[in-house]
């Protein structure tokens, strides 16, 4: 897709712009769509969401905060974002809004942390900052993954707020400290539920329980890159990144152990085994996988009135194949299995949202990363 890039001043602030010359129309199965690049001037970008004036706030790796209006107008970095270690599969990673946004203009956001006693490790952390015209104040870290790790991969993190208004942040193994998602002394591989302000609910599954951290919802994943709550259960559903073989969706319980790495549908990316069982007594199995694996991140069930025969499906992006995998449920059940977009969209998806005027927004992640929108075709 070409784009003319444009100077304009947004907040006071110089802003760059980069205006799609033209709409692909694409055919789905269901529906024939409309996909247009908004804006190619995103460095790396990994997590998105809407405001409620509609622009939104979109994360780039290196640590910067941006915002991103439907016009394709990107924002000077904000201020007040947290340090972060943009390393390897490091960086600032996702963003959500409070439910109470219009009332406390709390904004929350995952990034991998630096051990601030100065040690070599790091590992994921959650800050929350209130919203203003040149960025977030009131900062404070309200979670910290422990331990700090000496490694650059398998972060997770995906932040997504329960119906119920509980925080849940998924966690990644870390790579090289697989075997730690097998115990509850440690935040590698677990999904984690706290309050707003960080604090611990009572009714967290190991909140009584000796050396585990009460901070645990559920373990035995090993990364967690996509997050979303069912929109008639309410359950959390999560999308895990497996190795070569073996992305999964779970429908994470508490308490519950979800077999990585003593159970997997896949193997390591050089061939050898991690472990030669799909089953393992005492964990579950995931609700629905793929092999070969197809690299999922986010994920979201389709909700709005725009695309009416994807009502309540899972649109599950993924970063191999540029694609956007559609799931047919009845009930939780996947019916049948559709690829979106893979021949339209040249660069890896990051990340997918549904916006308030019920198109969906794709983000790519790329040096010249993409704000995608997709919408009925006319």
């Amino acid at each position: 897709m070409f784009h003319t890039l444009l100077a304009v001043t947004i907040a006071g602030a110089l802003a760059v712009t980069s205006t799609a010359s033209h709409a692909e129309s694409v055919a789905t199965e269901r529906h024939q769509v409309e996909i247009t690049s908004l804006t190619n001037s995103l460095a790396n970008p990994w997590g998105m969401a809407f405001l409620p004036s509609g622009d939104l706030l979109v994360t780039e790796k290196g640590g910067q905060l941006r915002r991103v209006s439907l016009d394709g107008i990107v924002s000077k970095p904000l201020a007040g974002v947290p340090e972060v270690v943009a390393r390897s599969q490091g960086g600032l990673l996702d963003v959500a809004i409070d439910p109470n946004f219009n009332s406390n203009n709390w904004v929350y956001l995952s990034y991998s942390e630096a051990d601030p006693d100065g040690g070599e490790g790091n590992s994921t952390a959650v800050a929350r900052g209130k919203l203003g015209d040149n960025g977030l104040t009131q900062v404070e870290v309200i979670f910290r993954g422990a331990p700090k790790y000496k490694s650059g991969a398998h972060f997770g993190s995906r932040l997504v707020f329960a119906p119920d208004g509980h925080l849940f942040i998924t966690l990644g193994d870390r790579y090289s400290a697989m075997a730690d998602a097998q115990t509850l002394d440690n935040h590698h591989g677990k999904v984690v539920r706290i309050k707003p302000d960080g604090s611990v609910p009572s009714d967290n599954p190991f909140v009584d329980q000796a050396n585990a951290l009460p901070e645990i919802w559920s373990y035995g994943h090993r990364n967690v890159q996509g997050a979303a709550f069912h929109p008639e259960t309410g359950e959390l559903w999560t999308a895990e990144h497996g190795p070569k073989g073996g992305d999964e969706i779970n429908i994470p319980q508490p308490g519950k152990n979800y077999g990585w790495p003593e159970a997997t549908y896949g193997v390591d990316y050089d061939g050898s085994i991690i472990s030669d069982k799909t089953h393992v007594a005492g964990t579950e199995q995931p609700h629905y996988y793929w092999v070969p694996s197809i690299a999922v991140s986010n994920m979201i069930f389709y909700t709005g009135d725009q695309f009416p025969a994807w009502k309540n499906d899972l649109l599950v992006a993924a970063l191999k194949g540029s694609q956007v995998a559609r799931l047919d449920l009845h009930g939780n059940r996947v019916m049948h299995e559709e690829t979106l977009f893979e021949d339209a969209i040249e660069q890896r998806i990051r990340d997918i949202e549904q916006g308030p005027d019920g198109y969906i927004y794709l983000l790519t992640d790329d040096r010249n990363g993409q704000l995608v929108q997709i919408k009925p075709a006319k």
